[in-house]
């Protein structure tokens, strides 16, 4: 059985940092690439980032390019969202999910992401 989880959320005022870290289990980790994705109030969920399976490759969503970083560590099976210059506009749930893919289509499309954790909140304040 697959098992994401996120972790790392919390309230952080607007210019702050956070780092969200995801795990996985059930599932060999270095044969799928990972996304973040995520979903503000009243809208749709939608990508972040997304790395590739030996995490060479890396896409961003246009609105948080120079600000978050996505990575990962095979040997830890973790995942991780670096987050700088936070804005309040980057509240809302966070998720990480597994591709079926070893490498990310630069759309990110939701339909290629097979397991989901349940997120973390991420609330940024003025």
């Amino acid at each position: 059985q697959v098992q994401v989880v996120e972790s790392g959320g919390g309230l952080v005022q607007a210019g702050g940092s956070l780092r969200l870290s995801c795990t996985a289990s059930g599932l060999t980790f270095d044969m799928s690439a990972f996304g973040w994705f995520r979903q503000a109030p009243g809208k749709e969920r939608v990508a972040v980032a997304c790395i590739s399976y030996n995490g060479r490759i890396t896409n961003y969503a246009d609105f948080v390019k120079g600000r978050f970083t996505i990575s990962r560590d095979n040997a830890k099976r973790t995942l991780y969202l670096q987050m700088n210059s936070l804005q309040t506009e980057d509240t809302a749930m966070y998720y990480c999910a597994v591709s079926r893919l070893l490498v990310c289509e630069k759309a990110m499309s939701e339909r290629f992401f097979d397991y989901w954790g349940q997120g973390t909140q991420v609330t940024v304040s003025s």
